[in-house]
């Protein structure tokens, strides 16, 4: 009887996109026989939580949807850290989340010195304001306070998600093991 994949690979399956896909981007195109090599689409327990980190941080600190998954895959290459691992943790940063990683990093960047209104980027967001005004809003005070605070929620991201990983693997090794010495104890979970 053949095992059903784990939850954990049916969500990485199901949440990243393809090898293909990925390297198909015409952004990573250019970096042909660096984002090709096979170690960064194995996922082993060094791998795995850089791909963690990686992910993590570039999907907090690189706001723009679609060159998140790009610039994961590109950190990936010095890091030596899972493409399709790194690809899927840029999706924490979403359209429901967006919003609260920058109110907390421009709130975080105050706390630093820096002076953002926060009410005026309450009002901007509600009123579905274009980019002109947008772009005004970040030329005032409000880019040194946004970006040093998604700098450090991402950098906290990162090192606790790396940290998280780590003991997520070894507890998935370590079931795996006990499963294989002593089967007749996990019998009854199918």
């Amino acid at each position: 009887m053949a095992s059903r994949p784990g939850f954990f690979r049916r969500l990485a399956d199901k949440a990243t996109p393809s090898r293909e896909e990925v390297l198909e981007s015409r952004w990573l195109k250019p970096f042909g026989k660096s984002i090709r090599r096979s170690d960064l689409w194995r996922f082993t327990r060094r791998s795995v939580p850089r791909g963690v980190a990686g992910g993590l941080f570039v999907g907090i600190f690189l706001m723009i949807p679609g060159l998140q998954i790009v610039g994961a895959a590109l950190l990936s290459i010095p890091l030596r850290a899972n493409i399709p691992i790194a690809a899927a943790m840029t999706f924490l940063s979403n359209p429901a989340t967006t919003p609260l990683f920058l109110i907390a990093a421009i709130a975080l960047g105050n706390k630093l010195g820096f002076h953002a209104d926060l009410a005026a980027f309450q009002a901007l967001y509600s009123s579905g304001a274009g980019a002109r005004r947008w772009l005004e809003w970040l030329l005032s005070d409000a880019a040194p306070a946004m970006i040093t605070g998604l700098f450090l929620i991402a950098l906290v991201s990162a090192l606790v998600g790396y940290a998280v990983s780590i003991v997520v693997w070894r507890w998935w090794v370590s079931r795996k093991w006990r499963r294989r010495v002593r089967p007749e104890l996990f019998q009854h979970i199918h």
